[in-house]
């Protein structure tokens, strides 16, 4: 039986999708904002993720008094239903505006764009009450190494990092990093480059990272290691769990339902640093499966928190102290052993 919860749990609006992928349309339809956050609530869930463009749908073509208007009356949405908005990151892959990059592009109109959509951005978190921005930095990398400066483009993203924190004196930006897709290759591929942007920032108090499992999977790192190596610095202010099968495109997979002691792995550091004693949420950032039908479009989610839960409970009744007698004798073989077993329930 799974633990009583104790951790807050998140997802995003675009996690229940409609099945389309680069090579083949949409399997499932539409569903309208209203229903998800009815899910959302349905399923046991405490908070929202939001793009910039989840919380004002079409955000580009609308007047800042009309983005104001519109997030204040998500926000009440999310006060009626008793919900909070976890995250508000700027979606700055989709415009034509960023083909070459959002903050780092050659253009200096795109990157003027990418800072002004930012700020917006942090002006919609403030309204719904969210102090986490989160920086998925899609376009900021290069498909041809000469045609950028990698120096430049790091000056680039530190300069788009220090306007948001001026513009906000309460905000704290994460950076979430990912090796590749789209892009070739990522400036800040990894958590360690993410956390040393942090010093060159203006406030890096307020600068940290978010880890998502199939990413740090994707740079060949094991995800446990990089969520323990952010929390030892006190850096880790989100988690996407998701799962992924080896060095592949960004599966997204239900939590654990490729490498269960992986997942085990990664809940066990969350536990041990006493994740989420700070308020910070448990999102999952999964999708369904393409073949999946309308009416199991939610089972993803509903599987990946009960996997954590359940192995929250095996992270709990694991026997350390048997452990920590096989480490001290070097019998790794033993522990190896044990953490199968316990896993498998003997």
């Amino acid at each position: 039986m799974a633990t009583k919860p104790d951790y807050r749990f998140s997802f995003g609006p675009w996690n229940i999708s409609e099945g389309a992928d680069p090579y083949g349309p949409p399997t499932r339809p539409p569903q309208p904002f209203d229903w998800k956050l009815g899910k959302l609530k349905e399923l046991g869930f405490d908070a929202m993720m939001f793009h910039d463009d989840d919380a004002v749908p079409d955000i580009d073509a609308k007047s800042p008094e009309q983005v104001r208007k519109e997030a204040k009356e998500l926000r009440k949405k999310l006060d009626d239903a008793g919900l909070i908005a976890e995250i508000v990151a700027p979606r700055l892959w989709f415009s034509p505006m960023t083909i070459d990059g959002a903050y780092t592009s050659n253009d200096p109109k795109a990157r003027r764009y990418a800072i002004d959509r930012s700020l917006q951005c942090v002006d919609i978190a403030r309204i719904l009450k969210c102090d986490l921005i989160v920086l998925w930095l899609a376009r900021e990398g290069t498909y041809l190494r000469e045609s950028k400066n990698c120096r430049r483009s790091l000056e680039y993203m530190v300069k788009a990092i220090d306007q948001m924190l001026d513009h906000d004196p309460k905000i704290r930006i994460a950076v979430e990093p990912k090796p590749n897709e789209p892009m070739d290759h990522a400036y800040l591929p990894t958590i360690g480059h993410a956390l040393a942007v942090a010093p060159l920032t203006r406030d890096p108090k307020r600068v940290g990272c978010l880890v998502e499992t199939a990413h740090a999977i994707l740079a060949g790192l094991d995800p446990a290691d990089e969520m323990e190596f952010a929390m030892a610095m006190g850096k880790l202010w989100s988690v996407h769990l998701n799962d992924q099968n080896g060095l592949k495109f960004d599966q997204d997979k239900p939590f654990g339902s490729n490498n269960l002691r992986q997942a085990f792995n990664q809940v066990r550091v969350l536990e041990r640093n006493r994740y989420g004693s700070r308020g910070e949420c448990v999102a999952f950032d999964v999708h369904s499966f393409r073949s999946t039908k309308i009416e199991h479009a939610v089972d993803h989610l509903a599987n990946s928190r009960s996997t954590f839960l359940r192995l929250v409970h095996k992270v709990r009744s694991f026997d350390e102290a048997a452990a920590q007698k096989l480490i001290a004798d070097r019998n790794y073989q033993a522990l190896d052993q044990m953490v199968i077993e316990h896993l498998l329930g003997k």
